[in-house]
């Protein structure tokens, strides 16, 4: 099997894989793209996930995969990324409540004369949220370093129903990856 790095820093996507049994080392990407509220969902999460795979990918030992991902929320046509404070966190979460909205995740999977991108997109439909939920998960601070200010598996009653992927929410589709990715660990 090839070396498999994460081109992330995400815990969620740490957890993600080591459930599903990978073996994989961490090299994390300062590669930012500017935010884009107003670009399309999974044009943005995979022009992402490609800028991260490909600075780890040039960075690491070869042989070796990289699997990159970004995730994203849209509402009404606009992206929420990660909150940069509080304030902003309970004006998403706010803009959120009650309402449907879209989390798109974008990958990228980098190995010797083989890429592969895509996106995977799960719709999520809000709890109407009371101003005591919303000051708890706020004063929990487990909004932080999430797209829309949320994580579908953070224990709080954020979340009415989900139609797809759970683990898109988290942040990463391995039910869409994974058959790519043991191809390559394994080619």
């Amino acid at each position: 099997m090839k070396k498999f790095i994460l081109a992330s820093g995400s815990p969620r996507r740490k957890e993600i894989l080591l459930r599903e049994g990978y073996s994989f080392e961490i090299m994390k990407s300062d590669k930012e793209d500017a935010f884009d509220k107003t670009c399309p969902a999974e044009k943005f999460s995979v022009r992402c996930a490609i800028s991260k795979a490909a600075d780890v990918y040039s960075r690491a030992e070869k042989p070796c995969v990289v699997l990159g991902a970004d995730t994203v929320v849209s509402i009404d046509g606009e992206l929420l990324g990660k909150p940069g404070g509080r304030d902003e966190a309970e004006a998403m979460l706010k803009r959120l409540s009650g309402k449907k909205h879209v989390v798109t995740t974008g990958y990228a999977i980098y190995a010797e004369k083989f890429s592969e991108t895509g996106s995977v997109s799960t719709e999520v439909e809000f709890e109407e949220l009371s101003e005591k939920t919303l000051k708890a998960y706020l004063d929990s601070g487990l909004w932080q370093g999430k797209a829309g200010a949320y994580g579908i598996q953070d224990g709080f009653p954020l979340v009415k129903a989900y139609k797809g992927d759970r683990d898109n929410v988290v942040g990463l589709p391995i039910a869409a990856i994974r058959p790519t990715l043991d191809l390559v660990l394994i080619g």
